[in-house]
């Protein structure tokens, strides 16, 4: 295990064995000078005196060998200063008596603040330092020259947490050959965040002639590229590689197996590729191996031995495939698994169950299947994900029993059964419970009100729960997220009951047999960010008006009735990005109306009537259909659908031109604008566009006018082809004949638009051109029929899903992001 730095003062008596080097540290009493220089180094600091603990009590009046964080010899020099996380944010310059402590040993100043200034030169005249800590303590720019004079620096550490677009540390001039080619005594450089920028061959052979001794080699995140050089098994007392978010771009060499000492190797997220070697996982010291992130690495899991020495094995987004080896219950020391988002398959081995030490297993996002062990033994286990598999079966409740430092369990988008195991909620340490999209059922316990978990998610949606929901979910004071829609859930709920949960943010109790009462005014509900109650028989707005963060509100598929009020436009005071109030019974939208910043506006299946609101510029999703709007489209409303890829306006009573500004409106996926009155001229620009996104030419001249008051509905991409083609007799023909092979053209590169012709006769012909030919006659019959043609485009929801419908159909309406449930309300 990684050795931290700070603790270089606890191991100053090893460090004359392992060098040779004379160390005392039997403490005296202090000498003037030494007192002195700490005392004007104290002055010339700038920290907090409110954080610091060490510092802030440096005093004249004691002892310097007394004072916390510094070290003296029997003689009374000082030979340790420990000033970590001292919150230190400047002072230290050329000139500062911190450089005349000639008898300094060990030096740490890590995890303060430096405000990215240049690590001073004076640092190189401490030339007794053995030990020198400045990471992640501000520091930036090249790192001087004068550190490399301090040759008798056994351990050092400049490494740093580096983010995007702040000052970091880097190796230029000098670069990284440069700076440790005199300080042979190296064993531990830790140089993490550092910009060394060097090629395999350059840094490894640098590092290898230069610290035959190194023990401990940390480059993380450092522009190195790669492959890793076989000039490195030259450092055969190597047991810490972290070599992780590099750019390596190579296999994972044989010979990493040949270090004898090897204890940790961390090569996450380093571009590797290929078949990892199964012969590292058999290195007899090896404890901890992280390859995670390395989408293109695969390999299989060995058999592995008795007793084996691993503790901690992430293996997360790789391709590693195969089965989870029953002899992994042979790692008796393991305390952290994490395989996610890899390619295993089969069982989890009951054997899983003996790991005593285990503290952290998540197998999730794999293709897992069939029951899971009991996991009771693990006394240590403290997070459990299983999610995103393919287990299935009761879990019985002995399974979990006994956890008392559970702290998470996720157990969602698998096929368990039966009851909800009563051990989970019993365990006294639980912050997360997250078992949705499963098929548990029957009545949920709940938790006893004498012993309540700090529980602040609670997700059991899409499950087959029934029965009331355990009041004791209304007691957990620590509730954060409250997740229990689509399941059976009954009874009637008071929002008074939510009143309790004031650390609640987000609630969803949609589709359900539940009944809301919000009678009751409750001016200190919680502030939530998202609130879903559709299909809670709702019969008028709750009382949300004074709600500040709120970004999405669904109460669709109600019985609101009456006006829309216009205070709604005001909840969440501008962040309110999704609002759905389809499929309830209101008429209307109160004046005056200003949109916020939508993303997702849904009023479709009401009665709202008059003009068509213009909804906000910021819009990707709009759904005006099947209500009572009147009037002609808006001209200009294609100008506030720039950035929209649905809108809707089908099943309405809206008349008059198609806007030219819907050309404007340049990502729509889906516009459906059937069942209406429309006339006129459909714009040329949304024929061009269909006409593209299948390679063909702009439709022919005759195609684009609307013939009939029936209406126009379309995907781009589709219907704007197919649709004008159905009003004209050797369109139909033609459609008729081609529309599976359209169909297969549409959908590989829209993924959701499905467009049918009705079939008026059994006519066929071998192609459009053979229909020409006849067009006067055509044209003729045209002026009699009335067109009617089929178009389905997919429910957008959070992903697409495809629904294939008979060619013979009869007109479908475009579904919408929310469908509403039988015994909803539709509007007339």
């Amino acid at each position: 295990m990684r050795i931290l730095l700070f603790s270089c003062l606890f191991l100053i008596p090893f460090f004359s064995i392992l060098t040779g080097i004379d160390i005392v540290i039997v403490s005296g009493q202090c000498l003037t000078d030494q007192s002195s220089l700490l005392l004007q180094l104290k002055n010339s600091l700038t920290f907090n005196s409110a954080v610091s603990i060490k510092l802030v009590n440096w005093t004249q009046s004691t002892d310097c060998c007394d004072w916390k964080g510094v070290t003296c010899d029997e003689e009374g020099c000082v030979i340790g200063l420990d000033l970590n996380s001292e919150s230190i944010s400047g002072g230290i310059n050329q000139s500062s008596s911190l450089f005349s402590l000639q008898f300094l040993q060990t030096l740490n100043l890590a995890n303060n603040n430096f405000n990215f200034t240049r690590i001073p030169s004076g640092f190189g005249n401490l030339t007794e330092l053995v030990c020198l800590n400045l990471s992640n303590a501000g520091f930036s720019g090249q790192i001087p020259i004068q550190l490399s004079h301090m040759t008798r620096l056994v351990t050092l550490d400049l490494s740093i947490l580096y983010f995007p677009g702040t000052p970091s540390l880097k190796l230029e001039n000098p670069n990284l050959s440069t700076f440790v080619q005199n300080l042979t005594g190296l064993q531990e450089l830790l140089l993490d965040g550092v910009n060394i920028s060097a090629r395999g061959v350059e840094w490894c052979e640098a590092i290898s002639s230069s610290l035959p001794n190194l023990r401990v080699l940390s480059f993380s995140n450092c522009y190195l590229s790669g492959p890793l050089n076989s000039s490195l098994q030259k450092l055969q007392s190597l047991s810490e590689i972290r070599l992780g978010h590099n750019n390596l771009s190579a296999p994972v060499p044989e010979f990493l197996a040949n270090f004898p000492n090897l204890e940790t190797l961390h090569l996450c997220a380093s571009n590797l590729y290929g078949t990892f070697p199964e012969t590292i996982f058999q290195v007899p010291t090896l404890k901890t191996l992280d390859l995670s992130n390395n989408k293109l690495l695969h390999g299989f899991l060995p058999k592995f031995s008795q007793n084996g020495s691993l503790q901690s094995l992430v293996l997360s987004d790789t391709n590693f495939s195969g089965t989870l080896p029953y002899s992994v219950g042979n790692l008796r020391m393991l305390s952290r698994i994490e395989l996610s988002r890899c390619n295993f398959t089969g069982s989890i081995p009951d054997s899983m169950g003996n790991l005593a030490q285990l503290v952290h297993l998540d197998l999730s996002s794999n293709n897992f299947t069939g029951p899971i062990p009991s996991f009771h033994i693990g006394k240590n286990l403290k997070y459990i994900d299983l999610s995103h598999n393919a287990l299935s079966g009761e879990v019985p409740s002995d399974h979990f029993e006994g956890l008392s430092d559970l702290v998470n369990i996720n157990l969602a988008y698998n096929s368990f059964s039966g009851s909800i195991p009563m051990s989970l909620f019993s365990l006294p340490s639980l912050h997360k419970i997250q078992l949705s999209n499963n098929q548990f059922g029957g009545e949920v316990a709940g938790f006893s009100n004498d012993s309540l978990p700090p529980l602040d998610t609670l997700d059991l949606g899409s499950n087959k729960l029934q029965g009331p929901i355990p009041t004791s979910f209304f007691s957990l004071q620590s509730l954060n997220i409250l997740l229990l829609a689509f399941n059976n859930f009954s009874g009637t709920i008071q929002l008074e009951m939510i009143q309790g949960l004031r650390n609640l943010t987000r609630i969803e109790l949609s589709y359900n047999n539940l009944s809301i009462n919000a009678n009751s005014s409750l001016s200190s509900f919680p502030q939530l960010s998202i609130l879903k109650m559709a299909s809670c028989k709702l019969e008028f707005f709750p009382e949300i008006k004074n709600q500040s963060k709120m970004i999405h509100l669904d109460l669709s598929d109600n019985q609101i009735s009456g006006e829309i009020p216009s205070w709604i436009w005001k909840v969440g005071n501008g962040s309110l990005m999704v609002l759905n109030l389809s499929c309830n019974l209101l008429v209307d939208l109160q004046e005056p109306y200003v949109f916020p910043s939508l993303s997702i506006l849904d009023l479709h299946s009401n009665k709202l009537r008059g003009e068509i609101p213009i909804p906000p510029e910021s819009v990707t999703y709009v759904d005006y259909s099947s209500n009572n709007f009147s009037f002609s489209a808006p001209s200009h409303i294609g100008n506030n659908l720039t950035v929209a890829y649905f809108f809707s306006l089908s099943n309405n009573n809206v008349f008059g031109t198609i806007p030219e500004s819907l050309c404007n409106a340049s990502y729509l996926k889906v516009l459906d604008l059937s069942n209406n009155n429309f006339s006129g001229m459909i714009p040329p620009c949304l024929i061009e566009r269909s006409a593209e996104t299948l390679g063909r030419s702009s439709s022919k001249r005759g195609y684009t006018e609307l013939e009939s008051d029936d209406g126009l509905g379309f995907g781009i991409g589709a219907g704007v082809i197919i649709g004008p083609l159905t009003f004209l007799k050797q369109g139909r023909k033609w459609c008729d004949k081609h529309i599976e092979k359209l169909v297969w053209i549409i959908l590989p590169s829209l993924g959701f638009v499905f467009t049918f012709c009705k079939k008026v006769n059994n006519e066929s012909q071998d192609n459009i051109e053979s229909d020409v030919e006849d067009e006067n006659e055509d044209e003729m019959e045209d002026e009699a029929f009335h067109p009617q043609y089929c178009l389905f485009c997919s429910k957008l929801d959070t992903h697409w899903k495809k629904a294939i419908h008979n060619p013979n159909c009869s007109c479908h309406d475009s579904p919408s992001i929310s469908s509403c449930s039988p015994s909803s309300p539709s509007s007339s």
